[in-house]
């Protein structure tokens, strides 16, 4: 089993079956004196009470949060009906959680006093400023189509702490959709993880789908239930079929995968995914579409040069990276299972330390997207870095100068 441990960071994966034996695989490799905080994505396949229960009892008092995945990204690369995890040193990561129980009833004031509090419980840590240190990481029920009020209320109460996340899946299923905190799984719920840290770290998000010359507009939609009913005043599965050259009846995720449709805003595009067909040939979305929007045909475009364009940018601005969190969308996945490729990106994630989930949905700074990779990249600590100087000699918050004296 491969895995990988830096400064502040452990990482971990169980294949076994029962929720016991996992558990217990992943206390063995995550547990030590200063274990602060556990984030993990596991699949939906599991007995998820009886894995919620077995966490509780193998971890103790070890605060925990995750969500069910559509595949994992464990430290071996791509995984299938596993469990991944990672281990945060509270001496490196002051993190704060909360679980959000009703998504659709969530207000600005909620986020507000949501905020306040998280802010409060990593200021209880004293590692680093909050304004220029800190992050937040969303996992939401990749089902609840109440994504965007929830991140327009969560991104207003934020301000400028950047901010990613990932949709719950369920392995493909569509069927119901999970997120965990203090002990339980939880649905139409969101975990909202605020983490502060003194380390260098990047907010991102990439994708490799390309425009094409056609349109579709939206002339008949439910945009609460996210479908469409019709595009261009034409059924919407028989218009959408017709512009892809393939037959309603042919239509499925990988069809999906291999041709997005999108939104244009401020020269960006933004994918659109389609969810499933539905029997009136109307098409249901992950992300909320409504009447007069228009959407471009796009195409995925080479999907390895465009990871390799982001890590090196990071590596650039970061350093060398301990790691990073990715929220990659299962139709991105669903894509390379088709193709030759899935060994390459599956090695190349592992080598780059990447670790998270294939995820419904992905969040960047307060917008719900589709088909893209998001995450946060962590730098390495500059004192552990070839050439560097301590961080008491660079003006570094009193934490950074702990780090460069022996335990």
């Amino acid at each position: 089993m491969q895995q990988f441990q830096a400064e502040g960071v452990v990482s971990a994966m169980s294949r076994a079956a029962a929720a016991d034996e996992v558990a217990q695989d992943l206390a063995r490799q995550l547990l030590h004196p200063h274990l602060g905080f556990v984030l993990f994505f596991c699949s939906a396949e599991y007995d998820l009470p009886a894995l919620a229960q077995a966490l509780g009892q193998s971890f103790g008092g070890i605060r925990l949060a995750g969500c069910t995945s559509a595949g994992e990204i464990t430290p071996e690369g791509y995984g299938r009906g596993c469990v991944t995890a990672l281990g945060f040193d509270h001496r490196q990561f002051s993190i704060a959680a909360e679980l959000v129980d009703h998504m659709q009833h969530f207000s600005l004031i909620d986020a507000q006093h949501m905020v306040e509090r998280l802010v409060g419980g990593c200021r209880g840590n004293t590692l680093a400023p909050i304004k220029g240190h800190s992050f937040a990481l969303t996992l939401l029920d990749g089902l609840s189509s109440r994504e965007e009020m929830f991140l327009a209320a969560l991104s207003a109460a934020l301000g400028d702490i950047p901010h990613f996340g990932g949709s719950a899946g369920d392995d493909n299923y569509l069927h119901h959709t999970h997120v965990y905190f203090e002990g339980a799984f939880h649905t139409g719920a969101a975990v909202v993880l605020l983490v502060n840290t003194w380390l260098d770290f990047e907010v991102f998000t990439t994708h490799h789908i390309q425009p094409r010359t056609e349109k579709l507009v939206v002339t008949r939609a439910d945009r609460n239930l996210r479908r469409v009913y019709e595009l261009n005043a034409e059924p919407a599965a028989l218009e959408y079929a017709q512009l892809i050259g393939v037959p309603v009846e042919a239509i499925d995720h990988r069809t999906f995968a291999a041709h997005p449709l999108a939104v244009r805003l401020n020269e960006r595009y933004y994918v659109r995914a389609i969810q499933q067909v539905h029997d009136d040939l109307s098409l249901s979305f992950y992300c909320a579409v409504e009447n007069g929007i228009v959407l471009s045909a796009m195409y995925p475009g080479p999907l390895i040069p465009n990871l390799e364009q982001l890590f090196e940018g990071l590596q650039q601005r970061l350093g060398p990276l301990l790691l990073t969190i990715g929220c990659d969308c299962f139709l991105r996945r669903l894509e390379l299972e088709g193709s030759d490729d899935f060994t390459a990106v599956s090695t190349f994630l592992r080598e780059r330390r990447v670790l998270g989930f294939n995820s419904y949905g992905e969040q960047f700074n307060g917008m719900h997207i589709n088909q893209t990779f998001t995450g946060v990249a962590i730098g390495r600590p500059r004192h552990l870095r070839a050439g560097a100087d301590c961080p008491a000699s660079t003006g570094q918050p009193q934490a950074d100068q702990d780090q460069c004296r022996p335990d």
